[in-house]
């Protein structure tokens, strides 16, 4: 045991914020009160835990229950990110490593659900998306249900103030959204990605939209069919268990794609951009909504990593991507083949394919916000969620939902809003300014 109070001490130095609790029920105490406690399950948790690459190993020791956060689990995810800046040379990293060797190899046997994804076939082919969705969506409508806002939003709410409580602020999220498309009655809708429903049949109740869905989750399809069936909407919505990239036909007045284009793969971007404009009609409007990540060049200037050296780009590349390993354990049990690229990046293709960029808003605190309320609706309802999954699925959604506030809090993950014309003959059929958006009245009521 001194060995793995050794090894804590030394990746994890005093003065902590969080207490330690190891194997035998000995506690190495926070300093004041502690943010959260850090419980090792058995002697073989810290090998477990610290195997490079870290994200992935700690991801994994985290839902196989080697070990447990007690309390605000979004307070330990600056441990990582403070591990990451850590400056360990390489005969500590040796050290580290042999001390690991030496701590005990088993332990408890992991809980048993979920697993990891395991696709086939071309990365980014369709029946790989199809596969690549349904991991992550089809877990369980019954389990989206318990923590998510009643129209089962899983995208950024709109928070006005910081104040509103998660229904509201995701009904104004549609509403926000739908304004800036400048919806009006009897306008065609294209809904890419729709999830299970919410802003296709807001968009057709309030604004008049006839809208037509597509998503590649089953669970999803059959809850938004149902759903549009109970409200009496089946003449103006339909959804259907499509990929985007087989959609033909008359093009549509205006499209939407929220939280989707994740899904599509940075080298996929053009296809995506040419294949929407092909699909919208000459002044209409496509507001894609998606999450981005930080310039590699901010990033670097933001963890200070190195003097512009070759040598210290060259140990801060090897540390990225051995050591610590980002995106591994999302790449394995959360969204498999999921890519995110800067926004500048994304708007350069979506220029390229036609379209011309007429807003750009970041709503990165309003996703940190939006997280923080589904992390807490999903600890007060822990029970039911395992009985509607299993063990390991409540934990690696508590895991990466954390995880993703605060990367939205840093500035790590960002989350925007673009709105993207079609001009007809150098028209946009845009007003001059963005008044309209946050007058009271609502468009097409």
């Amino acid at each position: 045991m001194n060995k793995i109070e050794s090894i804590l001490e030394r990746v994890f130095p005093r003065p902590r914020q969080f207490t330690l609790v190891l194997p035998n029920t000995v506690e190495l105490p926070a300093q004041g009160d502690p943010a959260f406690r850090l419980i090792l399950h058995h002697p073989g948790s810290i090998r477990r835990m610290f195997a490079p690459p870290l994200e992935l190993s700690l991801g994994e020791a985290y839902i196989r229950g080697d070990f447990d956060i007690e309390g605000d689990i979004l307070a330990a995810f600056p441990l990582l990110e403070g591990l990451g800046r850590r400056s360990f040379s390489l005969a500590e990293l040796g050290s580290l490593a042999a001390n690991l060797l030496l701590t005990p190899k088993d332990g408890s046997p992991p809980l048993q659900g979920r697993g990891a994804a395991r696709l086939r076939g071309a990365r980014h082919s369709r029946g790989r998306d199809r596969a690549a969705v349904q991991y992550h969506y089809d877990v369980g409508n019954e389990f989206y249900s318990l923590w998510l806002d009643p129209r089962m939003q899983y995208s950024c709410a709109y928070f006005p103030t910081g104040e509103e409580d998660l229904a509201t602020a995701q009904s104004l999220k549609l509403d926000h959204i739908c304004r800036k498309l400048r919806l009006r009655r009897g306008e065609r809708l294209l809904d890419i990605g729709c999830g299970w429903g919410g802003l296709a049949v807001y968009a057709a109740e309030r604004y008049g939209a006839v809208v037509e869905g597509v998503t590649l989750s089953e669970n999803q399809a059959a809850y938004a069919k149902a759903r549009i069936s109970e409200l009496g909407l089946g003449r103006q919505v339909s959804i259907s268990l499509q990929d985007y990239r087989d959609l033909r036909g008359e093009p549509f007045d205006k499209i939407v794609s929220v939280g989707m284009f994740e899904h599509v793969g940075v080298d996929h971007l053009d296809e995506y951009f040419r294949h929407a404009q092909r699909l919208l009609k000459p002044g209409g409007l496509f507001l894609n909504h998606g999450i981005s990540r930080q310039s590699s060049i901010s990033r670097s200037g933001r963890l200070g990593r190195g003097d512009g050296d070759a040598q210290s780009s060259f140990w801060s590349s090897w540390m990225e991507r051995w050591i610590l390993g980002p995106g591994s354990f999302s790449q394995r049990y959360v969204f498999p083949d999921g890519e995110l690229a800067p926004v500048s990046q994304v708007n350069l293709v979506a220029e390229a394919a036609g379209f011309e960029v007429r807003d750009v808003e970041n709503l990165r605190e309003h996703y940190a916000l939006t997280l923080r309320h589904w992390v807490r609706g999903l600890e007060a309802r822990r029970q039911e969620a395992i009985q509607a999954t299993d063990e390991v699925t409540y934990r690696t959604w508590r895991l990466f939902m954390a995880a993703s506030a605060h990367g939205f809090e840093s500035g790590w993950l960002n989350v925007n809003q673009t709105l993207l014309s079609k001009p007809e003959a150098g028209r946009s059929h845009l007003p001059f300014t963005h008044a309209d958006l946050y007058q009271t009245a609502k468009a097409g009521h």
